[in-house]
């Protein structure tokens, strides 16, 4: 692995944006305000923002690799390497798969949740992202559990999230254009998708139990879980108190500052931020951030958008970008626990950005090292020459 020298730059260090250098060793940042000394890579960051790469708890995105359109599958291998650049390129150089396990047969069932869990196991040493599994259960497909438990209990589940879309599917039935969507997402006929969905619901009772075994056993592995859509603050409270400490987009105000009162750690999808909006006109995700009732926004269902929502809540004035830089750094690494990341430190992991931010609204992604290796580069003049080097790390070259 070869030592990279970063050469100048604003380095975001602690709560402030510092012109300073940084060097890498290895893994992680060995100095901050180093000289070049004998790293055989340096990179020209004058006039460029060095931040920390953003880690993104909740992104799904890669499903569109695996099924561009309802019903044209591709192998999951490609779909994963393809999201792996897509991540980088857009500087998460940390993310967890959301992957739904749903009754639903197709995209989201039990079968295809197993086969990309493997596959991210396979092809976690070729990625250039650190790749990790967020598993989405939903909470009606009762005919998982044990197989989920032993997932969990075995170490494989990064993250763990309670779904419950049942309501949401029983009332988008009767609109058309939504029902014909689900039923082509299962691939089943319109008859027996009905007849799928009155099965799942006659088990209704048995859903509360369920979810208290699978959270006594995420607790016991030490994984740690979030519940999704909460729509009360009671539903939070019940959730928390399964030890399911992160809540994921609340539907509303009131469940919000219920989980902020808690300390709970609280998602927003950063496509609200970037859109002005939810697509789906729920809760608008920069009222919330104003609020003080948003800890962390994640790429949700489009990978370039932590980056533009941190740039776009400092130019709407919402918050300094230091801070919005949080929300998608050192924040989601908090919640998920991995103490290794997140900010720009010596010790920590060297996963770093440079960033041109000189057009608010549209920042350009310069580079990206991940865990202390150059991943991606768009200006390859940043490098500097070996001629720029000290003479006695030539000769060591």
């Amino acid at each position: 692995m070869t030592d990279i020298f970063l050469e100048g730059g604003r380095a975001l260090i602690g709560s402030e944006l510092v012109e300073i250098s940084l060097s890498v060793s290895g893994t992680d940042i060995a100095q901050v305000g180093a000289s070049r000394g004998r790293a055989r890579l340096a990179i020209d960051a004058r006039d460029l923002l060095v931040l920390p790469g953003i880690v993104d708890l909740h992104g799904d995105a890669f499903e569109r690799q695996m099924m561009p359109r309802a019903g044209v599958d591709f192998p999951i291998d490609v779909a994963l390497a393809d999201s792996d650049r897509q991540a980088i390129s857009n500087g998460i150089t940390t993310v967890f798969h959301a992957t739904t396990c749903s009754w639903e047969p197709g995209l989201r069932c039990a079968d295809n949740a197993r086969s990309l869990m493997e596959a991210i196991e396979r092809q976690r040493p070729q990625f250039a992202a650190d790749t990790r599994f967020h598993l989405r259960h939903e909470t009606y497909n009762l005919d998982a559990e044990q197989e989920m438990s032993q997932w969990l209990a075995e170490g494989r589940v990064d993250l763990f999230a309670f779904n419950d879309h049942m309501d949401g599917t029983v009332g988008d039935m009767a609109k058309p254009r939504k029902r014909n969507r689900m039923v082509e997402r299962t691939g089943l006929s319109s008859e027996a998708f009905d007849r799928l969905v009155e099965r799942v619901l006659s088990r209704a009772g048995d859903v509360p139990a369920s979810v208290a075994r699978l959270a006594a056993t995420a607790r016991a592995a030490g994984v740690r879980m979030l519940s999704h859509d909460d729509a009360t603050p009671a539903m939070r409270q019940e959730y928390r108190a399964m030890g399911a400490t992160i809540a994921e987009f609340p539907v509303n105000e009131e469940t919000a500052r219920a989980a902020a009162a808690a300390g709970d750690a609280i998602v927003y999808g950063a496509p609200n931020v970037v859109r002005g909006g939810s697509h789906t006109g729920w809760t608008k995700a920069s009222d919330m951030i104003a609020k003080g009732l948003c800890s962390v926004l994640a790429s949700d269902y489009y990978y370039p958008a932590p980056l533009l929502a941190a740039f776009r809540l400092a130019a709407d004035d919402v918050l300094p970008l230091t801070q919005a830089w949080s929300l998608i750094s050192a924040a989601p690494a908090r919640a998920t626990g991995l103490v290794d990341r997140g900010i720009l430190a010596e010790g920590r992991r060297a996963d770093i950005l440079l960033v041109d931010g000189s057009a608010p609204l549209r920042p350009r992604l310069i580079a990206v090292i991940a865990a202390g290796k150059l991943v991606h580069l768009t200006e390859a003049t940043r490098l500097l020459s070996a001629a720029a080097m000290p003479r006695e790390t030539v000769v060591a070259a």
